[in-house]
């Protein structure tokens, strides 16, 4: 698989050409970005949180009570940008899919950021449905995985209402990308904490 995904996008998620996975290479990022979009102008996403590629801490995750979404920051878009949009994915789900964790767009595209356990004024439905952030859950005895969070400049404001899912909102912004910032994290999940996902209360 890794021997297909372009170069562009393997030094974006921080990984080796070996290291890369089937889920990597179906994020949202993979689909509408590209080499010459991908920090243009030096735009970069980042979080006072983790390093990037480094792991979650719990109090993000469904390992701790009361765990919320990390904090986010991002510096000045490209020029033009009218909108930014995030999507966060988990590129080592059991099925060899992206599992959503959060989509978030309506922010204004400039330098900004969201806050910890922040609510962003529009949020689209993640892998359960649900318009909230997904608190990482793999599988116990899971190597960690790669939790994606793509921010892509977009040169319209979407017409999204809140609610859309991930597809709605891919397809909104294909075509519209003039600008990407990636930052990855991981997670392994403690013993002890696994749910049944398929009951719809755990996510990944």
């Amino acid at each position: 698989m890794s021997d297909t995904l372009p170069d562009w996008l393997s030094k974006a998620l921080g990984k080796a050409a070996g290291d890369l996975r089937p889920g990597h290479g179906k994020i949202v990022a993979a689909k509408l970005g590209g080499e010459g979009l991908i920090g243009k102008g030096g735009f970069t996403l980042s979080s006072a949180a983790f390093d990037a590629g480094g792991e979650l801490d719990p109090c993000f995750t469904a390992d701790e009570e009361d765990a919320v979404a990390p904090p986010l920051e991002w510096n000045a878009p490209p020029p033009g940008t009218q909108e930014l949009v995030l999507v966060v994915e988990d590129a080592d789900f059991q099925t060899g899919e992206p599992f959503c964790h959060w989509l978030v767009w309506g922010l204004p595209g400039q330098k900004g950021k969201i806050l910890e356990g922040e609510t962003p004024p529009r949020v689209g439905k993640n892998a359960f449905g649900n318009s909230e952030w997904l608190l990482p859950d793999p599988p116990t005895g899971d190597n960690s995985h790669d939790y994606v969070f793509q921010l892509f400049a977009l040169d319209l404001p979407l017409t999204l209402m809140p609610g859309a899912n991930r597809e709605e909102l891919a397809a909104a912004m294909e075509g519209h990308v003039m600008g990407l910032a990636i930052v990855t994290a991981t997670y392994a999940r403690e013993e002890g904490g696994d749910y049944d996902w398929e009951d719809g209360d755990d996510e990944d």
